[in-house]
């Protein structure tokens, strides 16, 4: 058995060997590397010691750094820390073929650690050379949720986006985020869409897209006052909630929306029918409606909602107004149900649940809902650059999903870094889908009339 010791920032690597041990010994060794400073030469040996037991390193007693007194002859200050050329040391990185992984930043006496290092060389006392850290098991299976990732609703906004700009005149605008993904947002940005908040922003017979969310039929008249070129990405899941708000109110229906306050998508279907539709948020929110005896009720959905939460609420309501009316077919689009039902098989399968999304969509921050709910740890991040090393302590099956608006590049880059270490991927399917939109009728015009 090897503990490989790996000094990342150009420095020396060498492998050690561990002691070979029964099941109920423990061990302690050490070994010592050179590190190598770009700007200040070599500073001396790190002495890294470690202790092995039954079940791989011992991650009670972490990893002690011993630096030799040569390793800086520069100034002292008051507190006899080395000044000058202190700041954070290099990363290291322990490998046992136990599965076990130190994982984290070595210190100078006198700084604090950032990220998942343990204790900093100065809480063992000034000018001590010294720190400690902690470690880490080695993740072994990396566990696919199917399906993830884009629906059908966000691969046809981010097409109408990418052809736009292809086919009308640059510059074309973008009415608030395409699809909530900064990831997304910033390479359409990057291809020439210019995003905005409100209309306001767009010159007069400019080209606009609306989000995949939806708009109010305010926003449609501003547009066409202002005489711009509008291409709509509504998702049509969301348009048929629209549709269906203004057949309630066409009946004079009260309309009760169950749906996120500000979220894009219930900002447009509120601005259907402003003077007929209530929002709710929870069950408590049922409990404090006042509606006149007798008065026509219907309900709608946000299409990004959980779905366990939605059917508590609708359950009230329907406890509360027994004649209330629902939407022909579920509102909650299928993406979002299926990634849910899948999250929650993966949580039931894994240590630990990453969900690749923005902070602002919807439809990710359920998933992450949705797995705590099975009893599993769940993160929802934007990249793998922001998956913190303690989230994996001690954790062997890692289950990796994405938000309908997440591009499967994150996901593969998350895997990739999950699994530097030899851990194998297993996709757990639960369903396959093979949902299409259709382009918009004057972006379909626009690519026949160019014979795209």
């Amino acid at each position: 058995m090897l503990i490989e010791v790996l000094l990342l920032a150009g420095v020396v690597v060498q492998p050690i060997p561990a002691p070979v041990m029964a099941p109920e010994r423990t061990s302690a060794g050490t070994v010592s590397v050179s590190p190598q400073w770009g700007i200040s030469g070599e500073f001396g040996t790190w002495t890294v010691s470690y202790v092995v037991g039954p079940h791989g390193i011992d991650t009670g007693g972490g990893i002690r750094v011993q630096l030799p007194d040569e390793w800086h002859s520069g100034p002292r200050n008051s507190a006899n820390t080395p000044t000058g050329k202190c700041g954070p040391g290099p990363s290291i990185t322990f490998v046992s073929s136990r599965g076990c992984r130190y994982e984290g930043g070595l210190q100078w006496p006198g700084h604090h650690p950032s990220g998942s290092v343990g204790r900093a060389g100065s809480e063992a006392g000034p000018g001590r050379r010294e720190g400690c850290a902690r470690i880490f098991a080695m993740t072994e299976k990396v566990l696919l949720a199917a399906p993830r990732g884009f629906c059908a609703g966000v691969v046809r906004a981010i097409d109408i986006v990418t052809i736009a700009l292809e086919v009308f005149p640059k510059p074309v605008y973008v009415r608030k985020e395409i699809v909530h993904n900064r990831h997304v947002v910033a390479s359409l940005r990057n291809q020439g869409a210019i995003f905005v908040e409100s209309l306001d922003e767009v010159p007069r017979g400019e080209t606009v897209i609306f989000s995949a969310h939806g708009v109010s039929p305010q926003v449609r008249e501003e547009a066409r006052s202002r005489e711009l070129r509008v291409i709509d990405a509504t998702c049509p899941l969301v348009t048929k909630v629209h549709l269906e708000a203004v057949r309630y109110a066409a009946r004079d229906h009260t309309i009760l929306l169950i749906g996120h306050e500000g979220h894009d998508e219930v900002i447009g279907t509120m601005g259907v029918a402003p003077e007929k539709i209530k929002l709710i948020t929870s069950v408590e929110d049922v409990a404090l409606l006042k509606i006149e005896e007798g008065t026509p009720l219907s309900y709608l959905t946000q299409t990004t909602l959980s779905l366990e939460d939605t059917r508590a609420i609708v359950e009230a309501l329907r406890r509360r107004f027994p004649r209330v009316q629902g939407p022909p077919s579920a509102d909650i689009c299928y993406a979002t149900q299926n990634r849910q039902m899948a999250v929650r098989e993966l949580a039931r399968k894994s240590d630990l649940i990453l969900v690749v999304g923005s902070m602002n969509s919807s439809n990710s921050n359920r998933l992450v809902e949705e797995a705590i709910k099975e009893g599993t740890p769940a993160y929802l991040i934007d990249d793998h650059e922001e998956i913190r090393s303690e989230w994996l302590q001690d954790v062997k099956v890692v289950g990796v999903t994405s938000g309908a608006s997440a591009p499967e590049m994150l996901v593969s880059k998350v895997v990739n870094w999950l699994c530097r270490d030899g851990a194998e991927v297993e996709e757990l399917v639960t369903r396959t889908e093979n949902v299409q939109f259709a382009l918009p009728e004057e972006l379909e015009a626009r690519l026949e009339k160019q014979g795209v």
